[in-house]
């Protein structure tokens, strides 16, 4: 009996020193900390903008036919040529047509000769009035006839109504060309239109010759500049958007008709936003927050912006924790036992040792996004250390350790990269 005993004493004495040293071990053990990525906030100048996506078209841009059916007597250009106005592009074969214009301009010579006759003749008063009027009639007629006939041999020219490009043609000499056949698109591309649509509430904002800048992702870090030219007077019921017309410089011709752009409308003046990365900001059903680097001691700071209601769920849950503690160190003492101990509070750091940096979490107020970046109204003040990366596992008080080498998008302007 007595080596049992003596058995079991031996085996508790092991595990109580192996609890101590355990115990020891973990006093002795580093404070734990976050590795988090951070940014000074800094002031930065916004232009505001507004953004839409549009579609370019052409200033002037038809399909051109004929009027008149006719066979294909010269073709005088080449798909994608550029062409002037007025120059000639499609000549029908008008060799009948001409024949009898050359056979109305003789009936007209004629007339013109018989109508100065019978004016003469009248005026000795050797034929009648009726007789006069007659070969003036005639004249007319053969006027009319001969201006008839010129338009249409005039029709079997088809020219360049405007100066543009020229598109795919499969037109060829020979062809037979009924009225209304499509011969040739042209475009003007020079300046050039584009069409976007903006909400109601922008409508304010606009006016005529508002600094327009359209980038196209065929041409990435191009912009092309413009103005607006017309704002629809009418807003769509459907949508409640206002369509607007931006005229664009293109003087290489790049955009073309029917391309997609995206579209920024410079609005108001420059405004100046304490920016901050949006990857910063935690959006949360009670607000937003952002975490602050700061030294050890000053995480505790009252923050003016965290909401009362939480503030006041707060209070309760210091007051819970108050109460458990007292209960459970009056039931240790009724059954004898030590009061379970405090967390240890971390070791001060030396006089001479740099500062430990701790979480603090604060509630901010948001302002406008531009690009990667948010506006921050209150909460954060210039010169603040914020954490950009890593605020999953933190919360306020706990130590960091800040590592830079990568740093969250922070693009005012970010552009896709295709992979």
């Amino acid at each position: 009996m007595g080596v049992v005993v003596l058995i079991l004493v031996v085996i508790v004495g092991v595990k109580a020193f192996q609890i101590k040293k355990m115990m020891a071990g973990f006093a002795a053990a580093p404070e734990p900390q976050v590795a988090v990525s951070t940014l000074t906030a800094a002031f930065e100048e916004w232009q505001p903008t507004q953004a839409a996506a549009g579609s370019v078209r052409a200033v002037r841009g038809v399909t051109l036919s004929t009027e008149v059916a006719g066979l294909v007597d010269n073709v005088s250009f080449r798909s994608g040529d550029e062409v002037k106005a007025g120059e000639r592009l499609v000549q029908l074969n008008a060799v009948s047509d001409v024949a009898r214009l050359d056979a109305l301009k003789a009936d007209l010579r004629l007339a013109e000769s018989v109508a100065k006759r019978d004016q003469e003749q009248r005026s000795a008063d050797a034929i009648s009035q009726a007789q006069l009027d007659q070969s003036e009639s005639t004249l007319a007629s053969a006027r009319a006839a001969v201006a008839e006939q010129a338009a249409t041999v005039a029709k079997k020219t088809i020219a360049a109504p405007f100066s543009g490009r020229l598109g795919i043609s499969t037109l060829n000499r020979g062809q037979y060309l009924n009225p209304g056949d499509a011969i040739v698109s042209i475009q003007q591309l020079d300046p050039i239109y584009i069409d976007f649509n903006l909400p109601q509430k922008a409508l304010a904002s606009l006016s005529l010759g508002q600094k327009v800048s359209a980038v196209s992702d065929s041409f990435p870090g191009v912009a092309f500049t413009g103005e607006i030219s017309a704002v629809e007077p009418a807003i769509d019921a459907d949508t409640r958007n206002v369509k607007v017309q931006a005229t664009l410089k293109n003087p290489d011709k790049k955009l073309l008709p029917g391309m997609f752009a995206n579209v920024e409308v410079t609005v108001g003046a420059k405004a100046r936003y304490l920016t901050v990365p949006q990857t910063a900001v935690s959006f949360n059903p009670y607000g937003e927050t952002v975490f602050l680097v700061v030294p050890r001691g000053s995480e505790k700071a009252d923050d003016p912006n965290t909401p009362a209601a939480l503030k006041e769920t707060q209070r309760l849950d210091a007051e819970d924790t108050k109460i458990k503690s007292a209960q459970a160190a009056e039931v240790a003492k009724a059954e004898g036992k030590e009061a379970p101990a405090a967390a240890p509070a971390p070791p001060a750091p030396a006089s001479d040792a740099p500062p430990v940096m701790v979480a603090r979490q604060v509630f901010v107020t948001v302002g406008p996004t531009r690009g990667d970046q948010v506006a921050i109204l209150t909460g954060v003040k210039e010169g603040d250390i914020v954490v950009t990366s890593g605020q999953l596992k933190l919360k306020t008080g706990i130590k960091v350790a800040v590592n830079n080498d990568v740093q969250p998008a922070n693009n005012a302007t970010p552009k896709p990269v295709d992979e």
